[in-house]
């Protein structure tokens, strides 16, 4: 059986007041529809509708005091459930956390492998130096490694193959040129000199860096960051002083390929500013390294020749197994921890990258003096700590901004 239930309002008769009711017996005719209350009335009480021509008037109940009649143009009112507003927000802060966690753990097997590779560059590269004592082939083995990396990342789309135009070819065959000389460089001294006093004396490069930003940038450098490059050129002028592997020819390629590598960062601030031109870090990297490799190349031939093949090797007293296999990981790891320093770069500040570096040096100075077995004294580690230290006081006073007039 069914049962109807309504409920008559105070203010119907009340409408007899009104003087200018419409006598239309079409709005007086109205229809009032009765709804069966279903076993659930203690959830919800049924709706009632109640609709005249040529107005509709409508209203739902959801609650069991009665609402007040709401007058809309064919518009139903209902509640709407509220959604539990801290269960959303524990999960959202559970995925960030876990996410930021993920991150972290990135960004951390980055800065191994960066450290790793580059470990791994100076011991094989140190190796083959010493028995094959040809910097300029070795840096061209070294590109060209490293051009066929890059070819093969485009292939397989492990890396986006860029669009270059000519002008951007034009703009960077600067940096190709100076990254081309500044490793060139750093090979030279490493096949002259011990890996850690190659190292130290790279610590200079903070030195360089602000005296060409100077001159050709024209950014003049705070009190602090002039004060923070004291300890680092008398940490290295000592622990030259006290080098056992020191000799001129080492010692001058290490400060040439300092003036190469930050010449790199000046030009690249010049001549890469406008957007259209600009390539991502890995991009540019890339591009530099195959045009390095056909600078490099010609320049080879004219002045080593081809002093790669098994016969000249031979002829040398080499295992060339054992150099080709030493070279060929050398390469990998000088082009993948250079690679590996850029994605870093894209994911932290140009601050902490700084920081990260200095760490890098500290590693990598530490390992060659374990495995080569360099001799050390205690004024030249003191010399080569200060200067690291001074590396260090620069990575952190170079982010303080000068106080405006």
């Amino acid at each position: 059986m069914q049962t109807a239930s309504f409920n008559l309002s105070t203010s119907l008769p009340n409408l007899k007041h009104y003087p200018k009711l419409n006598p239309n017996p079409n709005l007086l005719h109205s229809s009032v529809t009765f709804r069966p209350i279903n076993a659930g009335f203690t959830r919800s009480l049924p709706s009632i509708c109640s609709s005249s021509s040529p107005t509709k008037l409508g209203f739902s109940i959801s609650s069991p005091s009665p609402l007040p009649e709401r007058q809309s143009d064919g518009v139903v009112v209902r509640a709407a459930s509220v959604p539990d507003s801290a269960d959303g927000g524990d999960a959202a802060a559970a995925a960030a956390g876990k996410s930021k966690v993920v991150e972290t753990m990135v960004l951390g097997s980055l800065f191994g492998l960066w450290y790793l590779f580059n470990i791994y560059f100076n011991i094989y590269n140190k190796q083959v130096l010493k028995v094959f004592p040809n910097p300029i082939t070795v840096t061209t083995v070294q590109f060209a490694v490293g051009s066929v990396i890059v070819f093969l990342m485009w292939t397989l789309n492990i890396h986006k193959r860029p669009k270059i135009s000519g002008a951007q070819l034009l703009a960077i065959l600067p940096l190709a040129m100076v990254h081309t000389l500044g490793n060139l460089f750093t090979n030279m001294s490493l096949g002259k000199v011990a890996v850690s006093f190659t190292h130290t004396i790279k610590a200079m490069e903070p030195f360089f860096s602000v005296v060409l930003s100077a001159m050709f940038l024209g950014e003049m450098p705070t009190p602090w960051v002039v004060a923070s490059l004291l300890p680092i050129a008398g940490g290295v002028a000592l622990a030259s002083m006290t080098e056992a592997s020191f000799n001129w020819a080492g010692f001058w390629s290490a400060m040439a390929s300092n003036v190469s590598n930050q010449s790199r960062n000046v030009l690249s601030k010049k001549f890469m500013v406008k957007k259209e031109e600009s390539l991502d870090n890995i991009t540019l990297f890339s591009v530099i390294t195959i045009m390095s490799f056909f600078l490099l190349a010609p320049v080879t031939l004219f002045t080593e020749g081809v002093r790669v093949t098994p016969a000249y090797l031979q002829s040398a007293g080499l295992n060339v197994k054992q150099v080709y296999i030493r070279s060929l990981l050398a390469a990998i790891c000088f082009h993948a921890y250079q690679q590996v320093s850029y994605m870093i770069l894209q994911r932290v500040s140009p601050v902490t990258h700084s920081v990260g570096n200095c760490v890098k040096r500290v590693v990598v100075i530490v390992t060659s003096v374990l495995f080569f077995r360099t001799p050390v004294s205690p004024i030249n580690s003191i010399g080569t700590g200060v200067a690291l230290a001074g590396v260090f006081l620069y990575s952190q006073v170079k982010r303080l901004k000068p106080k405006k007039a």
